[in-house]
């Protein structure tokens, strides 16, 4: 009887976890998989949690816009459906990775995050062709590299972390360095253009160049030390 009783506890509780609930489902996909997934979604939940200035510049077609960083967050994801899936973008990651959590942490249930960010989904040529030139164009940017000393590039944006603790380092740098390298930092936000015809979808991003000719190139975190290793 005993036996019986138990039995029939564990078939019970097998049904209501097959029946009762819906497991959470949360994918971190490359730009290809990321856009396959939309086009075979029926009315696609795209969020992109950048601040309105970045989404207003460039975003993913038919995408909202609730900016992580702000202070209404979960108020702004209230009128998504929760059982629906839902596609998560930021720049480059690290935000859309903290937002899935706080989604998860909310009820959603199959959210799918932008490998990269939005900097892969261009890398990977999947926005709208676009005439509109934003920042620098690489002609004038082969003019800047094209030095007869050392000419050291670091891409960066306000948001990113690591530029920021790699930023007292490179000014100072810029400085006591300048007989030998001209050391230029361009802002991946207002050279969006030059972005995506260099094909650069991480920050910081890195290049040293010697007569206009790339010799190293370094994408994330790198130390004073390991720097001034590269440049010498």
């Amino acid at each position: 009887m005993k036996f019986s009783s138990i039995f029939l506890l564990i078939i019970s509780f097998a049904f209501l976890s097959c029946n009762g609930q819906v497991s959470k489902e949360s994918q971190t996909i490359d730009a290809k998989a990321f856009s396959e997934k939309i086009a075979a979604t029926p009315n696609p939940q795209i969020l992109d949690v950048r601040t309105p200035a970045e989404f207003s510049s460039d975003h993913i077609d038919k995408a909202v816009n609730v900016d992580w960083l702000g202070d209404s967050f979960v108020a702004g994801t209230e009128k998504l459906d929760k059982t629906k899936p839902i596609f998560v973008y930021c720049k480059s990651g690290g935000r859309s990775q903290s937002a899935v959590k706080k989604l998860e942490e909310l009820g959603f249930k199959n959210v799918y995050q932008l490998q990269g960010g939005i900097l892969k989904w261009d890398a990977a040529g999947l926005s709208k062709p676009s005439n509109k030139i934003t920042g620098m164009t690489l002609q004038d940017y082969n003019k800047l590299v094209d030095s007869d000393k050392k000419v050291l590039v670091s891409f960066y944006a306000e948001w990113c972390a690591p530029c920021k603790k790699m930023t007292p380092y490179i000014t100072k740098m810029q400085t006591e360095l300048a007989d030998s390298v001209t050391i230029i930092r361009l802002d991946a936000d207002k050279n969006k253009t030059l972005m995506t015809e260099m094909k650069i979808s991480e920050l910081p991003t890195i290049l040293l160049y010697e007569k206009a000719a790339v010799k190293w190139r370094k994408s994330g975190f790198i130390s004073e030390e390991e720097l001034r290793k590269q440049i010498q």
